[in-house]
């Protein structure tokens, strides 16, 4: 079983869950990390990280986002980068879901009161009657299970595989443990309003460390 992971916020246990290595020519953004700072280590202008990332914000960096810190086609550039033949995909930007390689379902029926912007909500609000079960949206593992983040309540990180992680926060009841694997569907959790003044399920969905919007990875409905 996993060791419970000693975090302040959900961004930090979503990053340390979902910590893979990632390939050359990348960076996995790390607390206290700025653009400039990383520009610097990696012997880059802060303009180019910005361009080869499809930066909107250069100022607005998430702890576990993975950046590219060489050029595209692992040419190296002026400042002498190490070519790469087998750099890792570009990450998608936070406002769309990449072509999954998993199948997702709706981790709750209810009725969605809150939709993700990117800045201030990071995933979707479900609102449905107290019990109502909450089910995974994909098979994976439980990495997180417990009550230690204030303002989430009883919470559950799933990993579905090195990309992808799901969170579901304020859960009345959760069912299951950190280190148990779960199957698409499976009821792990009721809902609740532990930490939270209404009963809904907050859901999250993060690619490569980064926040996506999970309805557009969901099926319509």
């Amino acid at each position: 079983m996993m060791k419970r992971l000693a975090c302040t916020s959900l961004l930090a246990v979503l990053a340390a869950c979902g910590s893979a290595p990632v390939g050359p020519g990348f960076y996995q953004v790390e607390r206290g990390d700025t653009l400039s700072k990383i520009a610097r280590s990696n012997r880059q202008s802060v303009q180019s990280i910005v361009r080869w990332n499809n930066l909107t914000n250069p100022d607005s960096i998430e702890v576990g986002q993975v950046l590219r810190v060489a050029p595209p086609g692992g040419a190296a550039s002026a400042s002498g980068a190490v070519r790469s033949a087998s750099a890792a995909p570009r990450p998608a930007p936070a406002e769309s879901a990449p072509a999954s390689t998993i199948s997702l379902v709706w981790p709750a029926d209810g009725t969605v009161i809150r939709r993700f912007n990117g800045a201030n909500s990071k995933g979707i609000d479900i609102s449905a009657a107290a019990g109502t079960p909450v089910v995974a949206a994909a098979s994976g593992t439980v990495v997180y299970a417990g009550n230690g983040l204030r303002g989430y309540g009883n919470l559950l990180i799933l990993k579905h595989d090195s990309e992808y992680l799901s969170a579901y926060a304020h859960n009345r009841v959760l069912l299951v443990k950190e280190g148990e694997s779960v199957k698409r569907g499976q009821k792990i959790a009721e809902m609740g309003d532990t930490d939270t003044d209404r009963v809904m399920l907050h859901f999250e969905l993060r690619y490569q460390g980064r926040s996506i919007d999970p309805s557009q990875a969901l099926p319509p409905r």
